[in-house]
Parts: C-alpha cells; structure tokens; sequence
C-alpha cells in the first residue's frame, strides 16, 4: 500500500528516501475526514508520528501550492520535550520538506538564544522547539505567532510529566483560535484528555494501537542473576547478541557513572548520558553512537527522553524501572519503524517480585532465563567468526601478495592461529557469573521446621522450654567453636573494622554487607557494633561465598574477616560475638549496639543499647541490683551512706557527679 492522498512535493520526497508503506498512524492521519482537522493520536513509540504529523499540516501550510511563500512569521510550531527529540523532528522535517522551499528554525534550551533570535528574525516556515526556550522568545517578543496555522505538540505525555504545563498553556494562549491543533501522545491520562477539551475543537481521536497489546516488534526476556552480578551480567548480555547499537538503563547518575566506567574497562565502545552533562557533551555522545564510533550508551531514564535511534536494536535494563509506564518508555526506544528490538531485564533474585508487578501493570510476555555464560558466548563467538565477510570477500592485489607472503614463511596452522588471536584479542572477554539458585527460604519457614519437632506430651500440653532450646541447639552446633544456632539456623561470626569510632549504623551498614558479600538480609543474623569493630552473622551455608566475595571489597569500604570462635549466652541459643568481652582501654564505651534484622518488630529502630537493658531504664540511672552492689562496697570501706539513700540501696556520696563512673573506668 502507497501513500494516500500526499501533496505532490511531499511524495516525490517519500519516494526519494525509500518510503513506499505507510505505516498504520501514518496512514490514519491521511484519511479524507481528517483534512484539516484538530487530531487526538495514540500511537506507541517509534511508529512514524513526526512524518505522520509532518504530512497532516501539509495541506495547512500549502493550500494547494507547490511551494511555500517567503519566510515571515511562523506558519507553524512543533513544541517537544527535549532538545534531542526537537532536533530529531527538525532533521526528518528537513528532508520531508525538502521540496517545498521550507525554512526551519530550532529553539530549544542549552542552545545560544541570540543565535536564535537572528534566525527567527529573518523569517521561518515552521518553529520546532521545547517549551521552557519558546516562552522565553515570546516573552522577548522574538517570536511572532500572529500567522500560525498549525500547531503540534509532539511526546505531550512527557512534556506534563516534566512539569512544562504552564509552559505549554502560555504557549496556546498566544496562538489564533482558527489554528489546527494536533496533539500526538503515547499514553491518554486524564491530564492529556483536559488538555486537549480546552485547546482542541473537535479533535478527531485516533489510536492506532491497542494499549494492551505487546509491541510486536519488540522480543522481552527477564534475566535471573545473583546479587552483585548485576554489572556481569549486562557484559555477557552485550556480547552474546553483539548489537549494532544498545542503549543500558540506570536508575541514578552514579549507576551511570559506575557502569559506564565497566564497559570501557572491559573493552566496549561505550558513551554515558546523564543530566549533569553539557549539550555540548550529550551531542557529542549521541553523534558517536549514530555515527557508529560508540556501540553502548548508557543512560538514565530522563536523559533518555526524547531519543531517536532507528538503529538501535537492543534495550537492557540494568535497574529495574519504577513502574510500568517507565518500563515501557524505556523499551520503546529499540524496535522502531518496523525494525526489530530487544529488550532484557536483569532481574536479581530480591527483585523478583518488583519484576512481576511491572510486567504485569505493562501486559508483556516475558521468556525468562538466565543470563549467557561465558561457555555460550564463546560458542556464538565461534559461530560468528566462521560466518564472516572476511573469508568470503573478493581479494584485491595487495591481499593476494600478502597472502602469498604469509604462506611462504608460515605454515596454514601458524596462519590460522594468528588470524584467531587477532580476532579474539578485539572482543571483551565475557564474565563468569554466579550460579543463581534462586532466593534462600525464608527463616520463618526454618524455624516453622524447628518447632515442629518438639515433643508433646500425651495431654497435648508442650513441653518445657529447656527441651525446646535442647531441641534446637544439637551437641554438634554447641562443641562447634564457629557456628552458633540463630533462628533455627547455623551462623557464622565475620568481622568488619568499622564501629562506633566511624559512626558505624545499622541503616548503612546492612546493605553493605549485602552488597559486599552478593547476599541478602535473609543471610545476615545478629549486628554487634562495638567502638573499634563490629561483628555479625552470616548463614553458615552462604559463609564461603560470603568469605570469597568479601575479599573483592575496596580498602576504604571496610575489610571483613571471618572470625574463628565465639561465646555462647543464653544456653547457645543466642551467641555473642567473639572478643565482646575483651578490656578496654580507659575512656571507651564498654557498650555494644545490637541489630537483628528480622526479629525486630517493624515499624520500630531494630536496635537496643546494652546500657540501657542493664540499667532497668534510663540509661543514665542505675538499677537495683547495681545500688545494692555499691552499698555493700560502700560498708566494706568503712564509709557511711549518704543521707537521701535508702538502707536497701544505700550509697555513699560521690565527691564528683563522675566520680563513680571514674572508679569503674568508663570516663571519657
């Protein structure tokens, strides 16, 4: 099917680049009824709307004409929410309007405004530019739109969800209110639809595409990795499919930064796109990618916006996207204009059920899997090389006379062996990733288990609570100088050189060890922070890989040991940390700051401060037994209790407000 009813000029154009099938939104807007028409459009990401719109205001701006009249004020205004996606529709307009004398004009932020300015002033068919820019030359009075007879508002979704609506209502109030209205969104809410009743006279609604029907041109698969291995598995994933052009979402500036920095370290040409770059740097990046010098970009989900990238066949989200309208910006960047996409999700086991509400709030069939081992890479490596140009390639003369000079020095064998290195020494070497055994089970499952041991009585009555303690801590667990019973579990003492001294806290520190070790607060017991140190506890199951992935940590993040005895307390059921009873040295803190992760209540600080426990209450307060004790050392010194003690808890008066803490050395 050609293209319908397109002005003479345009055609001649369509058919220059190579464009004979519309697509469907294209085809929607050329329909008789839509002519001059305000239009509502859905259509999904990359399915041709800015030649769509770019044909709809053609009979606008032309009325029959072959050519445009001279460049005054603008005929027409095309508003984007980046600067990215108004340069990308200032390109294809060029080429669509190629033939009919159109002068384009771009006004968009981090551009030199007084450049600008000049341009506007020598005349312009059409203004393509963001909305923060265009106000500001409307408010100068640089930019007439006294003449307009079409606008656009292109990505209008995006543009709301950055916050231009005053922006865009300044703007739609300047316009004439016999213009054309064309309003092109990839979503409809609520917001879009007000927009559109007050702005629009009725528009004619078009959607070319069901919203719950997966893009078919775009595959998903979901990923399993371990935690940690998140980075690997992005590597194995870009060379396993060796795209043309990939684009790697973060979700922060620093995961940017962080796996930016991987890819050109193993060997890709990788280029970063962040908010905190110039338009100079964002320009040069993009450029490197069209142009084929970079192959990996890598990305947050703003900086992102706006992007057009037709070759662009491969989407990988590193981190998982907040919700599933996001999911989907991000995925329709690949599989545009008839081109086929994937899109792979890394998926850490502790992120698996986030994973299934997003894909189930964004309707997608996903094929889950693992990520490529190196084994399978490898392998694709192989297939790739031997289904190369390079063997089946016509030889030019110096080809030959090379040729011919290698085999009379070297042997077919010497020859083939250099020419694999020379190919393998140009590709990253793919990562060893981690067996992923999917997430531990939960302890309340294990110590369900535990208890389901425990004998009864005949009269159903349970049993005393020795046995129930016996029951859980075996003879082997408790002549074990290592492992101690946690939970229903064996656990493991480690050791990490940061305390109270470093402002050591269980908020930051919890996730540390997590990250440090590829485990999960599943993993990790009991957390005892002393001023110096602080020990915890690591499933005696997870304690080798713990160990081993440990030893990868930076030296300023910490250094983490694994500790070779400990102390039990509460008959093994609970252990305290090795050393926890060691001296300190006169003016530090005896008290230790205890964290267990899963058996605190929610809603409260999971921590409690040994003093505090001794004490009976105020920390600073002592407990009876603690002034029963100081009386009788009082009497056994011959000293008289002071007069407001009473004859149970008498005490004598301190000649300082420290001087009992200076008698037990704890002063600072």
């Amino acid at each position: 099917m050609t293209f319908p009813s397109v002005h003479p000029a345009l055609g001649r154009t369509l058919v220059a680049r190579g464009y004979f099938v519309p697509t469907s939104v294209q085809l929607a807007v050329l329909e008789p009824q839509t002519a001059g028409r305000d239009l509502l459009v859905s259509a999904q990401t990359g399915s041709g709307k800015t030649v769509a719109f770019g044909l709809a205001i053609a009979p606008t701006l032309l009325a029959g004409a072959d050519r445009l009249p001279h460049a005054a004020q603008p005929l027409a205004l095309i508003i984007a929410p980046t600067r990215e996606l108004a340069m990308q529709v200032q390109r294809e307009l060029d080429w669509l309007y190629a033939d009919t004398a159109a002068r384009i004009v771009t006004c968009v932020g981090g551009m030199d405004a007084r450049a600008e300015a000049r341009q506007l002033s020598d005349g312009a068919h059409i203004v393509v530019g963001t909305p923060g820019r265009l106000r500001d030359h409307l408010e100068r009075r640089r930019l007439d739109l006294s003449k307009l007879a079409a606008v656009v508002l292109d990505e209008a979704d995006e543009m709301l969800d950055l916050g231009f609506r005053e922006d865009l209502e300044f703007i739609l109030d300047a316009t004439p209110a016999g213009r054309q209205t064309l309003l092109f969104s990839a979503t409809m809410p609520r917001e879009i639809e007000n927009l559109a009743r007050r702005y629009q006279r009725e528009a004619v609604r078009i959607e070319t595409a069901n919203r719950h029907e997966q893009h078919a041109d775009i595959e998903y698969r979901a990923m399993r990795v371990v935690p940690g291995d998140t980075e690997n598995a992005v590597v194995n994933v870009l060379r396993f499919h060796e795209a043309s052009a990939a684009i790697v979402f973060c979700s922060t500036r620093e995961g940017v930064k962080r796996t930016h920095a991987r890819l050109v370290e193993r060997g890709f040409s990788a280029v970063a796109l962040s908010g905190e770059l110039t338009q100079n740097e964002r320009t040069h990046a993009l450029q490197a990618l069209r142009d084929g010098r970079a192959r990996v970009l890598v990305a947050t989900d703003v900086a992102a916006r706006g992007l057009d990238l037709p070759a662009l066949a491969l989407v990988i989200h590193a981190d998982l996207p907040n919700d599933a309208e996001t999911l989907l910006h991000r995925s329709g960047r690949t599989g545009r204009a008839g081109n086929k996409g994937l899109c792979v999700l890394i998926v850490p086991f502790n992120r698996r059920r986030k994973a299934d509400v997003l894909l189930a709030g964004a309707k997608l069939k996903v094929t889950w899997g693992a990520a490529p081992t190196a084994e399978e890479i490898r392998a694709r490596d192989q297939d790739r090389f031997l289904a190369s140009s390079i063997f089946t390639n016509a030889a030019t003369d110096e080809d030959l006379k090379l040729a011919q000079a290698l085999q009379a020095g070297r042997t077919a064998d010497e020859i083939a062996l250099a020419l694999v290195r020379i190919h393998r020494a140009q590709l990253p070497a793919p990562e060893d990733l981690a067996e992923d055994t999917g997430p531990p089970p939960r302890r309340d499952d294990q110590t369900r288990g535990a208890r389901e041991r425990v004998e009864f009585r005949q009269d159903r009555s349970r049993a005393p609570r020795s046995q129930d303690r016996d029951e859980r801590i075996s003879p082997r667990d408790s002549a074990s100088p290592r492992k101690v019973r946690d939970h229903g579990r064996e656990m493991v003492w480690f050791g990490i050189d940061i305390g109270h001294e470093r402002k050591a806290d269980p908020r930051w520190l919890l996730p540390l060890l997590c990250r440090a070790g590829n485990v999960t607060k599943a993993e990790i017991g009991a957390i005892k922070i002393f001023d110096r140190d602080t020990r915890f506890q690591i499933a005696a199951e997870f304690a080798d890989n713990f160990a081993d992935a440990a030893r990868a940590m930076k030296p300023n993040e910490g250094r983490i040991s694994r500790i070779g005895a400990s102390m039990g307390d509460e008959a093994g059921a609970r252990s305290s940390p090795p050393g926890a009873a060691r001296q300190h040295k006169a003016g530090e803190a005896k008290t230790a700051t205890t964290y267990d992760p899963l058996s605190a209540p929610r809603g409260k600080a999971p921590w409690r401060d040994k003093k505090k426990e001794k004490g009976g209450g105020h920390p600073h307060r002592k407990g009876d037994a603690h002034r029963t004790a100081d009386a009788a050392r009082t009497q056994a010194n011959g000293q008289k209790p002071h007069a407001g003690a009473s004859k149970s808890t008498s005490a004598t008066r301190p000649t300082s407000k420290y001087a009992h803490k200076k008698k037990r050395g704890t002063t600072s």
